[in-house]
């Protein structure tokens, strides 16, 4: 385990690098100008200039990318060109928020998909089967503003269940979560619809029937634990979306999360912002991944981390 870890570890390092080195480069040679936005449209070329060279971005590309590598390092992750505050108290400030409907749309996502594609896959062939897939189908191909505007009239606007928008309780969490769970949920329920019907196609299924077993036994101890698997890789991919913001249900709801952060800096080529958004959006992946493959001996014990 020692050795698997430090070599993930390296293997995550390496990734990350990449992931700074490539959206460094994208954002060196974009055609806009953020130092054009900060001095506004009146300002003359001496100005420009000059606040050119106090950000720095007059300096060579591999002197501004080494300037800001040796910061990440050190967990800096540079200042915000017009908000003037560190991007890390920014991103700090709406991490709570993303945190938090990061775990109820996977929590929404897991119940909703699983659940039909576990009934789906006991029901192959049959009415309530592709019932269901043309459910998830549906889910998978909505627009996220379609969605989020459809919940919010009826639950919100009709029925007054919930609060049109906003962030602090509960109540403002469920749609935004919903949301995101029946848009996920259908990715969820092909793959457990899938995996599930190929593990009851499995030897030791027909063993545990053969044994006596009650259906309900069979799934729940020999089937589902072997089917969920590519389930756990999946909400490790999840992990990093939501952690790089979901720009358009945050922006319906009112949701104050890293998306709207992000944005917002890319409306105003705040790149600082836009760089730090990136990474951690990158570190979430990678991270989510580690954990689910962590968490994988666990489900199966067959699985030996090496």
């Amino acid at each position: 385990m020692p050795a698997y870890l430090l070599r993930r570890l390296f293997q995550s390092a390496l990734i990350l690098l990449g992931v700074s080195l490539v959206t460094f480069i994208l954002l060196y040679v974009l055609p806009a100008d953020p130092v054009r936005q900060i001095a506004g449209r009146s300002a003359t070329p001496q100005v420009v200039e000059n606040i050119r060279r106090q950000l720095g971005l007059d300096q060579p590309f591999l002197v501004q990318y080494g300037r800001y590598l040796w910061g990440l390092m050190q967990g800096d992750f540079g200042r915000s060109y017009l908000q003037k505050t560190d991007v890390a108290t920014l991103i700090a400030a709406r991490l709570p928020a993303t945190l938090q409907l990061m775990g109820g749309a996977i929590l929404c996502e897991l119940v909703l998909g699983l659940t039909m594609g576990i009934v789906a896959a006991l029901r192959r062939g049959r009415a309530l089967d592709q019932g269901l897939m043309i459910v998830s189908f549906v889910a998978v191909s909505a627009p996220q503003f379609v969605v989020s505007l459809l919940l919010l009239y009826v639950f919100a606007v009709k029925l007054g269940w919930f609060p049109i928008g906003g962030y602090g309780t509960l109540s403002h969490l469920v749609l935004p979560a919903v949301t995101l769970g029946i848009l996920g949920s259908g990715w969820y329920s092909r793959m457990m619809r899938s995996s599930m019907i190929d593990v009851l196609r499995q030897d030791y299924i027909r063993t545990a029937r053969a044994k006596g077993l009650t259906r309900g036994r069979v799934i729940l101890r020999h089937a589902l634990p072997n089917a969920i698997l590519p389930i756990v890789a999946m909400i490790g991919i999840d992990i990093g979306i939501f952690m790089g913001g979901i720009v358009v249900v945050e922006s319906v709801f009112g949701w104050p999360g890293i998306g709207q952060l992000a944005w917002q800096a890319i409306q105003r080529i705040d790149i600082p912002i836009i760089m730090g958004v990136t990474m951690v959006s990158a570190c979430a992946i990678v991270l989510g991944n580690l954990l689910a493959d962590l968490v994988t001996p666990f489900i199966d014990p067959r699985i030996k981390l090496k």
